[in-house]
């Protein structure tokens, strides 16, 4: 077993799980729970643990306080679900065998999280993808991970690899990107650098370099693992700590690293090439030899990637790494040939045997990137031809919101591009938003704002109560406006004239819809219709609909008073007026309006208004809801 390092972040390697080696970190059984919820990261997991044949999906469970239930996914061509939990210790009480946890959380919430994970007996290494975390917070992650027996990645991570086996969130890119460089099976090198970029980097180095000869792939097997340990100043396991893991791996063969400029990490690495922990061949590189062109010292990205005296400069350490026995290129330029040329020494004197591929399983692609690329085409489930948010901005019936605003459309156009797909002329826009002021309230006695105010007094929320008034509109309340259209047009398009329509429908024993009230009369006009008579006969090129209506009127009031033309009546008959008035419809569009319901629907839209003020009314006025007295009740036995 390997002792714990003596550099100043090193973590200990004495914790061994059940299957798994004191120098893994993770293997084919391991699993993790995510912290914060990363759709994208969790996916790729799961599509990476298909590609290399894993029967279990690497990611058992989501810490996430704002979601209950389960985040579904696909495994394969198989959806699966993966259960949300409100903290660490619940997750890790229901997934024992989850000993990775991969913390995204952002750098406020990091350091809690991280060292609640350290603290969770079943996890045995906390990956934090986090930037920024304070140093003091890193190095009481370090301390506690030390007393622990844990692993630390990170901060400033991307993760690691193993391929074959698992990986780390969006390690090494799409599963396009891990089947171009097979990371789906495993070769022979440790690789281990500070940054994620760079690693993601030397995947694809090392796959197209490592090649059998006489092989007539472009790639080839050749990463065992990869790890990322993070730009900071103090990351949770060093450089060293990763290269003497690979030492002790029998699987690993060769090294290979790249160190950076600023800290002394790679001396460390230095001193164990000189005392003999590390025998391995090491291929390694340390980037910022540029630095010495500038004058003054120069941050390079990373946090820790300042050279704060000559020891911690890039060409200092890469020719101490030289005389120590690594093999360090002239530049970086230079590492691919190193690499391969190493490579063929090992491979020639039997060190390093080549593997042999597994077959790749077929990776269903997800449906949006296929219709994406055009390679299938679906059904859609819900069509929508009156409005369009796909774009940067919403449209309307293809107008640009912001032209419906600009243009003074107002409410009335809005219903005209949404209900009629129309751009109404300014006549119809203003009679639709006429009509809708005259229906917003017809008083609290009726129906629909009796039952709102109940509900309202009975404690019900204001989108209940409004409900419960408006499951009232119909035939009684509000909903004789299409009907009064429907046989007002009818009749006077069959050519009925008005005393055999009233004729016609005494004798079906209908009430004629649009005419009477329970109030108005001829005498007591309702003053609604009189400004609904006076717009249309003086803005509408004819109002034949209306006309019509009025001389039923004058027939059914000369019976009783009350008969007269209702506003729902009149509404109905010069909406049919003003349909035709602006030379916009055609015939069967009319029908398709009147049949549909639409002219209800105006009814429903302003009615909300006076619904919505009785509730709000009731709630300001905050009275119970009353009890019918006895003598107010009538029973039937």
């Amino acid at each position: 077993m390997l002792e714990p390092t003596t550099t100043k972040s090193s973590a200990p390697l004495k914790v061994a799980q059940n299957k798994i080696a004191d120098y893994e970190l993770f293997n084919r059984d391991s699993r993790a729970i995510i912290y914060n919820y990363q759709t994208a990261a969790i996916q790729r997991m799961l599509d990476f643990d298909h590609a290399c044949g894993r029967l279990t999906p690497s990611v058992a469970a989501i810490v996430y306080p704002q979601r209950q239930g389960f985040h579904k996914c696909f495994f394969g061509a198989e959806e699966v679900f993966v259960p949300f939990y409100t903290t660490i210790e619940e997750a890790a009480a229901e997934h024992p065998d989850a000993d990775v946890l991969i913390n995204a959380a952002s750098f406020r919430s990091a350091f809690t999280s991280s060292l609640q994970a350290l603290k969770t007996d079943s996890i045995r290494t906390v990956v934090i993808i986090a930037e920024g975390l304070p140093e003091r917070q890193t190095r009481e992650l370090i301390a506690t991970a030390r007393a622990r027996g844990k692993w630390v990645i990170g901060p400033a991570t991307v993760g690691g690899i193993r391929p074959g086996a698992f990986k780390i969130g969006n390690t090494a890119g799409t599963i396009q990107n891990i089947i171009d460089t097979k990371l789906y099976a495993p070769g022979f090198v440790g690789f281990v650098s500070k940054s994620g970029g760079m690693s993601n980097e030397l995947y694809n180095l090392l796959s197209r370099t490592c090649i059998p000869p006489g092989s007539k792939e472009k790639t080839y097997p050749a990463l065992y693992e990869g790890i990322s340990v993070g730009g900071d100043r103090f990351p949770g396991s060093t450089l060293l700590d990763h290269l003497l893991r690979f030492e002790a791996n029998p699987n690993i063969k060769m090294l290979v690293a790249l160190g950076e400029v600023g800290g002394e990490d790679e001396l460390e690495i230095v001193n164990a090439l000189k005392d003999g922990r590390i025998t391995k061949p090491l291929v390694m590189w340390v980037v910022g030899t540029c630095s010495k062109l500038f004058p003054g010292e120069v941050q390079f990205g990373h946090a820790g990637a300042i050279a704060e005296s000559e020891a911690e400069t890039a060409d200092v350490k890469n020719q101490a790494l030289k005389d120590a026995g690594a093999f360090v290129p002239d530049s970086f330029d230079g590492l691919e040939d190193l690499i391969a040329n190493v490579y063929h020494k090992m491979l020639a004197e039997g060190t390093i045997v080549n593997v042999e591929m597994p077959p790749l399983p077929a990776i269903p692609m997800g449906l949006n990137e296929a219709v994406k690329q055009g390679l299938v085409r679906t059904p859609t489930n819900f069509t929508s031809t009156i409005s369009d948010d796909r774009g940067e901005e919403l449209k309307y019936n293809g107008i640009e919101i912001s032209s419906v605003i600009e243009n003074g459309l107002g409410v009335g156009g809005a219903i005209g591009l949404l209900w009629f797909k129309k751009n109404l002329p300014d006549f119809a826009r203003n009679f639709l938003d006429m009509v809708l002021v005259l229906v917003a309230d017809h008083g609290p006695a009726v129906s629909g704002a009796h039952n709102s105010i109940v509900a309202a007094r009975a404690g019900k929320d204001l989108v209940s109560a409004v409900a419960s008034g408006m499951l009232t509109i119909g035939p009684r309340f509000g909903g004789a406006i299409d009907d009064a259209a429907r046989f007002f047009k009818e009749a006077k398009d069959s050519g009925v004239s008005p005393i055999d329509f009233v004729a016609q429908m005494k004798q079906k024993g209908v009430p004629i819809p649009g005419i009477g009230h329970r109030v108005k009369s001829v005498q007591n006009p309702d003053k609604r219709v009189e400004l609904i008579k006076q717009y249309a006969q003086k803005y509408f090129d004819s109002t034949p609909y209306l006309d019509y209506a009025l001389e039923v009127e004058k027939l059914t009031t000369a019976k009783k008073g009350n008969l007269i033309l209702n506003v729902d009546g009149a509404i109905g008959s010069a909406f049919l007026d003003m349909l035709y008035a602006t030379d916009l419809f055609k015939e069967y569009e009319i029908k398709e309006i009147i049949d549909l319901g639409f002219l209800n629907g105006l009814f429903i839209v302003g009615r909300t208004i006076g619904l919505v003020g009785h509730v709000m009314d009731q709630k300001r006025l905050q009275q119970p809801l009353y009890r019918h007295p006895w003598e107010d009740i009538t029973y039937i036995v």
